[in-house]
């Protein structure tokens, strides 16, 4: 087939690129290795032909699209499976864009996506070694379908909350799982629908009747022959969505169901024959999938991020509209400047996001490794950097999405140029594994004992080792440097850890409790959280982004730099009410930091399409009419609209139906 003429305005700005592209492709891979890998795996699924639509999924009905979402999700595994056996590769529990060819196959998302997303890593993780024998071969080959059963219809981040019980019979070494009022029914597990036959249930165990929390257990929920409920079992979908239309979100109850003692996952606490309760050395470690999972939505929505901007800075450089001067032919909306402030943030902050991410994946595997040598000091430092990473980068992805897609205008609103559909994928990722004020609270629980540790002088964790040079100091210099913000987001940080701490005293000195003096300076709390959260992200953006510059060539160095501090201004303007309450910057340095950043627009601007097409999304997992790399978006978008069924007869039925009696009353 011959190649698709690019459009001028593309060979144009790819032209302008100041940068070898392909030298920051693999420096987003990880390497030139990881590069060719995931060309190789792209090409094996992107050339299938068992893999492509006859109708675009957006004009099935909703039965149609989970179908065709299990067939071709099928299909993907097998290519994946004989990919793995063939290179003896397990490389898909860790942050890699080497299987986000997924999104090539279904447009939405998989069936199959909590499966390998928490099925397998609950299994690998909090099974012990017979457990893990017995199940995890089978699991990774997918002799068996699974997901992850833990939100209910009445409870989600509140897992203590939980209804479903567990409820241990010593008489016959069983556990009977029953689900005893409408909200403890499991709600929104990935795939539990009508897909998987086996889940992690998390469930309130109860032995000598006793109650010890909530526990994972993992059940069969389904004939493996049959397909069929097993008895006992409530199952079935919770119906669309604003997104995630083919996820097969499900809900489950159970009618005192019964599964073998040894069907709880015993790695850290376990139940006796008996019935006595050996308790885990940490409760947390309970939570480790979720832990886990956070940790890798971060670099998750770094590509979601990548893909949006590729659409919108693509279909920027292509669209003419209006004109800079009168008389000029209208120009490319790449070159007004509001475009540039809403489309390169994004890019930068896809960049941060997948170097923070990349550094939270390596805390992460260090806690897991000290936990292994029986060191867990660490783990509340990382439950609570999970915690509000995952919650300010999805929120933060959800405001740039939403950008990219009005910086497409009315185009970007339709489903074609799959902004919506990117959209719903990052706006779920706010709720689903914590719920954001949840989450924030949770590190605010961290970041209150680290406050009362700095009173007392004590040493602290690294990431809040900073709130010690800010204890005494309401106001900290500011500089109009990259030091100086990296500063002064930390002395907003202290200031509002301060200020949260303060709250709670004067609450209780007003005669509450602690719980209710907490929820009373709850906004506070959260406020301290994000800034938290967002020193850190300023902090470790400026810093891996800085190494990254100087380990490649100059010319690419310097456009990384401008990126990381770009993101750095940016996020300075937006908190410049913060600053000044916090540090000694004055109006004038605010408008120093403006022409800073206007200017780092500017410098960014010929590198704009150079730099999406060093994120490397292919047009089969762009999915996108508007931001295809030959930049065809006005044939595309008519293309796509001709494979309309209501296009396929000039009269539809309805007028003879319906539109022609009425106008015909009209007349009388």
């Amino acid at each position: 087939m011959a190649e698709t003429k690019v459009c001028d305005e593309l060979v144009r700005e790819r032209n302008k690129c100041t940068f070898n592209v392909q030298e920051l492709i693999h420096v987003i891979d990880g390497g030139e290795k990881n590069t060719k890998e995931r060309k190789e795996v792209e090409d094996l699924v992107c050339n299938d032909p068992r893999l492509k639509d006859k109708v675009p999924e957006e004009y099935l009905s909703h039965k149609e699209r989970y179908e065709n979402a299990v067939r071709k999700g099928c299909t993907l595994f097998e290519i994946l499976r004989e990919y793995s056996q063939k290179h003896n590769t397990m490389d898909a529990f860790q942050p890699t864009n080497k299987y986000r060819v997924t999104f090539g196959v279904v447009k939405d998302i998989s069936p199959f996506m909590l499966h390998m997303g928490m099925f397998v890593p609950t299994v690998m993780n909090q099974s012990d070694d017979e457990q893990r024998d017995k199940w995890l071969l089978k699991a990774i080959s997918m002799g068996m379908i699974g997901t992850y059963a833990q939100t209910e219809l009445g409870h989600g981040t509140f897992i203590r909350g939980l209804e479903t019980t567990a409820t241990y019979d010593p008489d016959s070494e069983e556990f009977i799982l029953h689900s005893p009022t409408l909200t403890s029914y499991k709600w929104w597990p990935g795939g539990l629908a009508h897909t998987a036959n086996h889940c992690i249930v998390v469930a309130q165990l109860y032995s000598k009747g006793e109650c010890y929390g909530v526990h994972p257990f993992f059940v069969q929920i389904r004939d493996e022959e049959t397909h069929m409920p097993l008895p006992g079992i409530k199952v079935g979908e919770i119906g669309p969505k604003l997104g995630f239309q083919t996820a097969n979100n499900g809900f489950l109850g159970f009618e005192h169901f019964r599964i073998p003692r040894r069907n709880m996952l015993m790695k850290n606490a376990q139940v006796l024959k008996d019935g006595t309760y050996i308790k885990s050395k940490n409760d947390k470690l309970t939570y480790g999938t979720m832990v886990f999972v956070r940790v890798l939505i971060v670099t998750d929505l770094a590509y979601e991020l990548s893909r949006a901007a590729t659409i919108a800075v693509r279909y920027s450089a292509v669209r003419h509209q209006s004109q800079l001067k009168a008389g000029q032919p209208e120009c490319q909306i790449i070159d007004y400047v509001t475009q540039q402030h809403k489309l390169f943030i994004g890019i930068a902050t896809s960049h941060a996001f997948r170097v923070t991410g990349l550094w939270l994946w390596k805390a992460y595997s260090k806690v897991i490794s000290d936990m292994g040598k029986g060191n867990m000091d660490q783990l509340p430092e990382l439950h609570a950097l999970a915690c509000c990473l995952k919650g300010v980068c999805s929120r933060d992805a959800n405001a740039r999405v939403e950008e990219f897609r009005l910086a497409c205008g009315g185009h970007g609103y339709m489903a074609s140029s799959n902004l919506p559909i990117i959209n719903g994928i990052v706006t779920a990722t706010i709720t689903y594994e914590g719920e954001y004020t949840v989450l924030m609270l949770q590190t605010a629980r961290f970041l209150m004992k680290a406050w009362k540790q700095a009173t007392a002088g004590t040493a602290m964790t690294p990431t809040v080792s900073y709130l010690v040079k800010f204890f005494d100091n309401d106001r900290v210099q500011w500089s109009n440097d990259t030091e100086g913000i990296v500063r002064g987001f930390q002395a907003v940080a202290a200031g509002k850890t301060k200020a949260a701490y303060e709250a709670i005293q004067k609450y209780e000195k007003m005669g509450m409790d602690y719980e209710e003096a907490w929820n009373s300076a709850s906004v506070q709390l959260v406020n301290a959280s994000e800034a938290h959260c967002r020193a850190i992200l300023i902090e470790v953006t400026w810093r891996e982004m800085k190494l990254l510059s100087e380990k490649v060539s100059p010319s690419l160095g310097k456009v990384l730099e401008q990126l990381a501090e770009l993101y750095l201004i940016y996020w300075t303007l937006e908190k410049r009410g913060d600053l000044l309450l916090y540090s000694t910057i004055t109006r004038e340095d605010i408008a120093k930091q403006q022409s800073v950043y206007e200017q780092l627009l500017s410098l960014l601007r010929p590198n704009a399409v150079g730099l999406v097409d060093a994120f490397d999304v292919r047009d089969e997992i762009l999915n996108s009419t508007l931001g295809a790399f030959d930049g065809r978006v006005y044939e595309r978008l008519m293309e796509e609209a001709q494979k309309s069924p209501l296009n396929a007869e000039p009269v539809n039925q309805s007028f003879h139906k319906y539109l022609k009696p009425l106008m015909s009353r009209a007349k009388l």
